[in-house]
């Protein structure tokens, strides 16, 4: 998520042992594991080029960075290596039909942001639509994930009634369009240069306004009948979409991660609310306030503000939130509707990761819940992969009926962590177990088979289960070869000095027992430092055994000063707060992991911005001892390939077919890009002077044209 956004309030107050302190037990205990060959031996062993070993396999030579890491930078401008460009591609405001025009001081409309790009770009992805030229001309899948009002209200001197009073309806409506999922058709010319097709017929918006369809448990269930949907069928928009994901039969998955906070509840509260922090207060933007204008439609802001008032929920918008907080599939062929997937689970996703696909063998999504203290997930399938299903750029068929065939019937698992390197799914279903024994429907006081009920209360639900709570779990990417999963821990703050006593929270009222909710907790082992901003990144395989892994830590965030910089970063390629995550498959199974950030964390922003690095997993070897796999004795292989500009945050990013084009998005740039009225332009150059900030996709290219990275 962005920062800009980022909820520090605690929700989850079960008492289930934090992810810290398992794996300040796990490292503690590596120099042991490493001596013989138990379940902890054996797991860790399983990993990269290690795992080749016990397999008795050829080691294969591994791909090797062939770029020159670039230096910190603190300036209003993209930097990347010598011998690459750069160029801005689709900015926010990008008119997406013919006759309209962008000016630097374009005053937005409800309807002319309906017809653009939203704000503040985020997770992306490239859909074909001719397989011979896949890598010069798709379609663009874009996440817009909020919204910023100084920069969208600039030619007024900001919004109307920010922090009280009525909005106006239109400033509302604006807003609400400038939110959601933009899909866009691009192209490459002879010179290599990358534009849009404005008036394409792929071009199309999916606001908090867009009419959606609900499909899987949640569907159809009392928990989402509302005034605009009394079947609970439908709902209106999707908001806040952080991460993605892609589907193997073409579809996009736009993640709802941040959409709590614009919703108000200020009469009695179903748990759920509360559990995933829906205010009592005040909404984000004040949406609701523009309730009872003249020109409302069909509830259209009534129903941000969710207090019950009716007899019945087909009466009001009580359940209006509870059409939140899913998996949004997309497809980018057609103009069909949006469908919101709810066996996925509900709470703030921040992605949708598509597992190692194997024919006859189920579909696997993971997702991170990106909150202190939240928990990671994974679906499966009741369905088995048919390669049949596989996707065919330039053929019409229905591809959501594919995707009602894999998403809509599967079963949702949370994860535990052991301190041993071993790990377990647990089964987020009705007749599940409890820590105390009862059923898991029973423990929710929900009807014996109410799968509808487990899904609207996830969160609750994985804390009964006894879940491992983790350090703001965010992207996460799978090695397609291996099937190893990558997963960005972001930070937790909330940590005292080694040593110290942990105090707990409960609405603000502090706890004597131990548990989850931290006021503050020690550092430890794996997090030494107190207050806690660098973050790391672990990596998971899946075990032969049924719902089990193993684990380990891949590499630490860390100045390059700090006294515990555990992986050893240095000038080059120091980094905080890890955020997007994608392997980008290349040559014989291999690839390179790309890692972006999100950083807040003042050892290393004084010294450069949010930044991408790219590392070799399979040219790591194997560590021996203590610590991460990547570390002192091989952090060289970690790599800076690109800084973004003043006050962004780097996020985002996939790679054409054929490796020559990299899609990166910046996001809440302070003024970037340099020519305020271009929508193509070389996104290396810095502004003369203050601009209109916009969120931008840049293309990385090399200069000869060959692959990036390599």
């Amino acid at each position: 998520m962005s920062k800009e956004i980022e909820d520090h309030r605690l929700f989850n107050q079960s008492h289930n042992q934090p992810f810290a302190e398992v794996l300040a037990q796990h490292v503690s205990r590596r120099d042991v594991m490493r001596g013989g060959l138990g379940l902890a031996a054996a797991s860790m062993l399983g990993f990269g080029g290690a795992a080749q070993a016990l397999a008795g396999e050829q080691a294969k030579t591994p791909l090797t960075l062939a770029f020159e890491a670039v230096r910190g930078s603190r300036t209003d401008a993209v930097v990347v290596p010598e011998g690459y460009v750069a160029q801005v591609l689709v900015p926010w405001g990008t008119p997406l039909q013919a006759g309209q025009e962008w000016q630097a001081d374009q005053p937005m409309t409800p309807e002319l942001q309906a017809m653009s790009v939203g704000m503040h770009h985020d997770g992306m992805a490239g859909f074909a639509l001719d397989a011979d030229n896949a890598s010069r001309h798709f379609v663009l899948a874009l996440n817009n994930e909020y919204i910023d009002q100084d920069a969208l209200w600039a030619p007024q001197g900001g919004p109307t009634n920010a922090e009280a009073g009525a909005r106006p309806a239109d400033e509302s409506r604006t807003e609400i369009n400038a939110h959601g999922v933009t899909l866009v058709e691009v192209e490459k010319d002879a010179s290599g240069q990358w534009s849009h097709v404005a008036n394409s017929p792929y071009n199309r918006r999916f606001t908090s306004a867009t009419v959606m369809d609900l499909a899987g448990p949640v569907a159809g269930s009392d928990y989402v009948k509302t005034q605009f949907s009394p079947d609970g069928t439908q709902t209106r928009g999707t908001n806040n979409n952080c991460g993605n994901g892609v589907t193997p039969w073409g579809t996009y998955i736009a993640c709802e991660e941040n959409w709590p906070d614009i919703f108000v509840n200020r009469g009695e509260r179903f748990q759920d609310d509360a559990r995933i922090g829906i205010p009592t207060d005040k909404s984000r933007y004040g949406w609701d306030t523009s309730a009872g204008d003249a020109t409302e439609q069909n509830g259209e802001f009534a129903r941000f503000d969710i207090t019950p008032r009716g007899e019945r929920a087909e009466d009001d918008y009580r359940n209006e939130a509870r059409t939140f907080g899913y998996q949004v599939e997309v497809d980018p062929y057609s103009g069909a509707r949006a469908v919101k997937r709810t066996a996925l689970g509900r709470f703030r996703h921040e992605g949708c990761w598509l597992g190692k696909l194997e024919a006859g063998k189920p579909i696997v999504y993971y997702s991170g819940h990106d909150a202190r203290n939240e928990y990671v997930y994974k679906y499966v399938s009741d369905a088995a992969w048919d390669p049949a299903d596989a996707n065919r750029p330039g053929a019409e068929y229905d591809r959501l009926a594919i995707g009602s065939k894999y998403m809509n019937n599967g079963t949702l698992f949370v994860a535990r962590f052991h301190a041993d390197g071993s790990g377990e799914w647990l089964p987020l279903t009705p007749s599940a177990k409890t820590q105390d024994g009862r059923t898991l429907a029973a423990a929710l006081g929900l009807a014996e088979n109410d799968l509808a009920g487990i899904i609207i209360n996830t969160c609750d639900a994985a804390d009964l289960l006894g879940a491992t709570p983790m350090d703001r779990p965010e992207w996460a990417t799978v090695d397609p070869a291996s099937g190893e999963v990558y997963l960005t821990l972001t930070n937790n703050t909330q940590r005292s000095e080694e040593g110290s006593d942990a105090t707990f929270t409960n609405d603000g009222s502090e706890l004597t027992q131990p548990g989850v909710g931290f006021a503050t907790a020690p550092a430890n082992a794996s997090n030494p430092r107190a207050n806690n901003e660098a973050g790391h990144v672990i990596r998971w395989r899946e075990s032969r055994l049924p719902n089990a892994f193993t684990w380990e830590v891949f590499v630490f965030g860390a100045a390059a000063d700090d006294a515990d910089n555990h992986s050893g970063l240095n000038e080059m390629n120091q980094f905080a707060s890890p955020d997007g995550l994608w392997f980008d498959e290349r040559e014989d199974g291999q690839g390179i992991l790309w890692i972006q950030t999100d950083n807040g964390y003042e050892g290393v922003t004084e010294h450069t911005n949010d930044q991408l690095l790219a590392v070799v997993p399979n040219g790591l070897e194997d560590i021996r001892g203590t610590g991460p796999v990547i570390n002192s004795s091989n952090q060289q292989q970690l790599k800076r390939f690109a800084v973004g500009p003043n006050g962004c945050e780097v996020t985002g990013i996939f790679a054409t077919p054929d490796k020559t084009a990299l899609f990166i998005n910046i996001q809440h740039p302070g003024n970037w890009p340099a020519d305020g009225n271009a929508l193509v332009q070389d996104a290396t150059a810095a502004a003369s002077g203050q601009v209109r900030p916009r969120a931008a996709t840049v293309v990385i290219q090399k200069r000869d044209g060959g692959p990036v990275g390599v």
